[in-house]
């Protein structure tokens, strides 16, 4: 297990801000050589507490995407094995684990409303699922 020190966490703040940034710009914004950022990433990378490097999108970018929150409520001991299959699922945005009346809470994005209905049937098809309740997002204000 990574224990975060205070570079690190400016570190994941300055690759949250710009994940393509070079190292040498990192280094410059954290105040700190090109080799300690590098080291810096290596072990992040190596110990698992980074996962890798991605894009964020404005969230209005695509406007015709429909997005959704899905809580999921799992039966007894499943939860591994249905976090596993709803990770499988590319509309999946993001995944939670609450407290609660619900165990799970999913974020989507599907491309159409055929594509949407097709994975909230592929969800509650997912063994160990008892049941879930989904919201369709209208607008972010």
């Amino acid at each position: 297990m990574h224990i975060f020190d205070d570079l690190d966490h400016r570190l994941i703040g300055a690759l949250r801000e710009d994940g393509r940034a070079p190292v040498s710009k990192l280094a410059a914004i954290l105040g700190v050589t090109r080799a300690t950022v590098q080291a810096r990433l290596d072990r992040l990378l190596e110990s698992g507490a980074v996962l890798g490097f991605t894009i964020r999108s404005r969230q209005d970018a695509d406007a015709n995407a429909i997005r959704a929150v899905m809580m999921i409520e799992v039966m007894g001991r499943s939860t591994t094995a249905v976090i596993r299959q709803l990770r499988g699922l590319p509309e999946l945005h993001a995944l939670h684990t609450t407290n609660g009346t619900w165990d799970l809470v999913a974020e989507i994005r599907a491309s159409s409303l055929g594509d949407f209905d097709r994975v909230l049937r592929e969800v509650r098809t997912i063994d160990g699922i008892l049941n879930s309740e989904t919201s369709i997002l209208l607008s972010s204000v």
